[in-house]
């Protein structure tokens, strides 16, 4: 008898143990990294067990009567160990189905998890949305390397990594998230007038955390940091979650030679390399410019799938 439970703080330890294990568990699903921005959002995620037997963590927080995919993540649905077959995943959209009317949703928005961020397949929770009749309303598109099957890069993008190396740029680790916030954020307001959805004193609480799976790169022209990224690292790739370059690295190719720096590096352990998305407006509007880019490095399109699940 399959049953779902809300999850609460004593729990925390269980959760982890089972995220750290999960055919699709990811760092960023760990508690210690969802609850660092706790009060922006109102947890609602989920506990699945089989008779006394844990079988399915769910993030999600809630608005209204909706319930959502946790929002202070990029994507996560079911989060699932090896154990989990489709049956069995077709009976916990049904319990979910059961909670969600016991505590009047009326709907969920379901992101799932891309499949190069699984350690083994792990998309039942796909056929069990379109069993239960869930609308695919937005698909953003993202850029990705296979690192064992890279696609050829342009000259002028080889010119320009060419440029950088002559120019002397240098490509480091770095602990400086204040100086990367600020160059971040200068770029950020004058493409789109924003700032990161992270500040300097977040990224250092996460880095504490999280040492292994959060890395900082940055490219330095005369000791001065002018382009610069920040990794999250999963077990079979890498994903760019900030990168940023001001003029002048744009103009010598900095950013260029940081990428193909990290690029080489991470073929020796790690798959994929992930750029993330280009897309906004829910999917509707392609940034050219931003995923020409992307693509110039030998990445090419995969897809973030978001559902809308309604009683």
């Amino acid at each position: 008898m399959i049953k779902a439970l809300s999850y609460a703080p004593n729990l925390k330890d269980i959760w982890n143990n089972f995220n750290k294990n999960a055919k699709n568990g990811l760092f960023m699903f760990d508690r210690n990294y969802m609850d660092y921005h706790s009060d922006r959002f109102k947890d609602n995620s989920l506990i699945f067990y089989d008779d006394e037997k844990l079988i399915a963590l769910l993030p999600c927080n809630m608005s209204q009567n909706t319930l959502y995919s946790h929002q202070g993540l990029t994507f996560g649905g079911f989060i699932v160990d090896e154990n989990m077959k489709q049956n069995k995943m077709l009976e916990c959209f049904e319990i979910l189905k059961e909670y969600m009317k016991k505590n009047n949703f009326k709907k969920f928005i379901y992101k799932s998890t891309p499949y190069i961020y699984h350690k083994i397949p792990a998309q039942e929770d796909l056929y069990a949305l379109f069993r239960n009749n869930a609308e695919l309303f937005r698909v953003d598109c993202s850029t990705t390397i296979d690192l064992h099957n890279i696609c050829k890069m342009p000259k002028g993008r080889k010119a320009q990594i060419s440029r950088a190396k002559r120019e002397g740029i240098e490509i480091t680790p770095s602990e400086n998230f204040e100086a990367f916030v600020i160059l971040l954020n200068s770029v950020l307001q004058k493409q789109h007038g924003v700032n990161a959805v992270h500040n300097a004193e977040e990224l250092k609480l996460l880095y504490s955390r999280f040492p292994q799976n959060i890395k900082l790169f940055v490219a330095k022209f005369n000791e001065e940091i002018i382009a610069a990224t920040l990794l999250f690292i999963y077990d079979d790739l890498v994903h760019t979650q900030y990168l940023a370059a001001n003029e002048k690295a744009r103009e010598i190719g900095a950013l260029d030679l940081l990428i193909k720096t990290l690029m080489d590096e991470f073929t020796k352990s790690k798959k994929y390399f992930d750029f993330g998305i280009s897309t906004e407006n829910n999917g509707q509007y392609l940034n050219g410019g931003l995923i020409a880019q992307k693509e110039g490095f030998g990445g090419r399109s995969i897809v973030h799938n978001v559902y809308e699940l309604n009683l």
